[in-house]
């Protein structure tokens, strides 16, 4: 069975030093970007206590200097809108806080999540586990362990995703641990690992991870989650190349945000970068309506329409696919087949 090459190699320690090296405080957020003076901006500080503030310096550098309306700031400065209570908006929108295992979620008849980590890299303030009990499924082996056990136990599931939090918090021998388990399941045939890292800190996908992932029996799907194209650099295109050369398929999903990327122009950029990086547009989630965050609500009837003006703006296959997930169905639910139809 392979194993992960664990390499003393500088980028191995880089995206552990950038890990750790993170703003938590509005105040210095603002003050190094040079907007401690907009107003707005400093009243949602207190905000931070209903989700703490969490950005690394090295997504901070992406940010534009003087420019409040950023569209990589406005994802993580808290906002004094999440202490608006919205009408239709709850703690756990996709009803995921009881599950019978701890930490994974079967949801889908072939499929089920692996709440691998309960941390991030960066709080996005839409996140729509901003209130998830991570304290009760905690990732660490025992937990996996019986995670592994149930999956043993249900052979028509035959594809694992790694979620979170983030999956690639975990530490490269903690992942190689979990690949050794699913491949010596003969039923699972897929393994989709969902993160934020690779773009937050490209340093994440290291030479040890990328040739246990190239070495596994598994198919391997690494899907990021970028919702605009300012988040993409050079570091990104240089971790994403390795990736797709060592045949692991890239995907991206976004979240339709008002302020941030709610334009057919934004997601067109996006929609370009991501196919110059070599990452596929997957899906572009209507926001769940998760207790805080609806002030980035963008209402169906806009989504289609911004749908409408992308189709004309890019090559179908780089139209990602626009859908809502919806608690205790069987899958996600299209919205852009409404659009089709018209």
């Amino acid at each position: 069975m392979a194993h992960i090459v664990t390499l003393n190699t500088p980028s191995r320690e880089d995206w552990l030093s950038q890990l750790a090296d993170v703003i938590t405080s509005p105040d210095e957020l603002l003050h190094l970007l040079e907007l401690d003076k907009h107003e707005h901006l400093l009243a949602g500080r207190e905000a931070k206590r209903l989700f703490p503030l969490r950005v690394p310096r090295a997504f901070v550098a992406r940010m534009e200097k003087g420019n409040p309306d950023d569209p990589l700031l406005k994802q993580t400065i808290s906002a004094q809108d999440e202490f608006i209570t919205a009408p239709g908006f709850s703690t756990d929108p996709l009803e995921e806080q009881n599950s019978a295992v701890p930490g994974l979620l079967h949801k889908y008849q072939n499929r089920a999540l692996l709440l691998v980590k309960g941390g991030c890299a960066v709080n996005c303030r839409y996140c729509f586990r901003r209130h998830f009990p991570y304290a009760e499924n905690q990732g660490n082996k025992r937990n996996w362990q019986v995670a592994m056990d149930y999956i043993a136990d249900h052979p028509e599931l035959d594809e694992i995703i790694f979620s979170g939090g983030d999956p690639l918090m975990a530490k490269d021998h903690e992942l190689d641990w979990l690949l050794t388990q699913l491949e010596s399941l003969p039923h699972i045939k897929r393994l989709r690992i969902h993160s934020r890292l690779p773009i937050v800190i490209p340093a994440r996908i290291t030479d040890g991870l990328v040739t246990r992932l190239e070495q596994s029996r598994l198919q391997v799907l690494l899907v990021n989650h970028i919702n605009h194209a300012n988040e993409i650099d050079d570091a990104f295109r240089a971790a994403m190349r390795r990736m797709r050369n060592a045949g692991i398929t890239l995907l991206n999903q976004s979240v339709l945000l008002r302020g941030v990327n709610d334009s057919a122009r934004a997601l067109t950029d996006l929609s370009n970068a991501l196919f110059d990086a070599g990452v596929m547009p997957y899906y572009l989630h209507v926001l769940d309506r998760v207790q805080g965050a609806a002030h980035f609500m963008v209402s169906d009837e806009e989504a289609r329409q911004i749908m409408r003006e992308l189709l004309t703006l890019v090559s179908g296959y780089m139209v990602p696919k626009l859908a809502r997930e919806i608690g205790g169905e069987p899958s996600k639910t299209p919205l852009d087949l409404q659009l089709r139809q018209r």
